[in-house]
């Protein structure tokens, strides 16, 4: 089945979006902005985005690379901010996206940083390094949605992360996940605007 497939990415990123676009075998309907649109308002270009390409779009793949952190300041991320949030608000004129992040080569090290063991139930986790450092807030509260427990399942995360390595090897698998996570219980705790 082939999904219609917003990119969110920053510019130095680009070079990943076209690969995909390009190279990858994927079962998609690229709905991606590939022309910047021309205007200086923002509140137009954040509509004419919703409108012409994230309202009919069902997942939005979020390319997490080096100039991806909340803590970047707002006008630095307000594009992909509102794109994210666009994508995860589920009302009248738009429907929730599945959310793909992706997390390119150069990000490895500061995202995957290993296993530590939990004092609370005697086991090791593996530690992903999601928060303002490495993603914005619309990803990371949505991928660590609160549960009050000392580890997250994939059943307790709306927002799919995968390597650009294993993306890159199997896109449509990756894709379905997120459009998957439509219809999961989870996707009732999504918060479009977290705090």
């Amino acid at each position: 089945m082939r999904r219609k497939c917003f990119i969110s990415f920053k510019t130095e990123d680009i070079h990943y979006k076209k690969f995909i676009q390009s190279e990858l075998d994927v079962d998609m309907i690229d709905k991606s902005l590939d022309v910047a649109i021309d205007s200086d308002n923002e509140e137009y270009i954040m509509r004419k985005i919703r409108e012409d390409y994230l309202s009919s779009s069902t997942v939005t793949i979020h390319l997490i690379g080096r100039f991806s952190a909340e803590n970047r300041g707002y006008h630095e991320q307000k594009y992909i901010k509102r794109e994210l949030q666009a994508s995860l608000y589920n009302g009248n004129g738009n429907t929730r996206n599945g959310i793909l992040g992706i997390v390119l080569p150069e990000m490895y090290d500061q995202i995957y940083t290993g296993s530590h063991f939990c004092n609370d139930c005697n086991e090791n986790h593996n530690y992903v390094n999601i928060n303002n450092s490495t993603t914005i807030k619309e990803f990371s509260y949505n991928y660590y949605i609160p549960n009050n427990k000392c580890a997250h399942s994939e059943d307790d995360r709306y927002c799919v992360l995968v390597k650009w390595n294993n993306f890159s090897k199997e896109p449509n698998k990756y894709i379905e996940k997120a459009f998957e996570k439509r219809s999961n219980p989870i996707a009732n705790k999504v918060k479009v605007y977290p705090s």
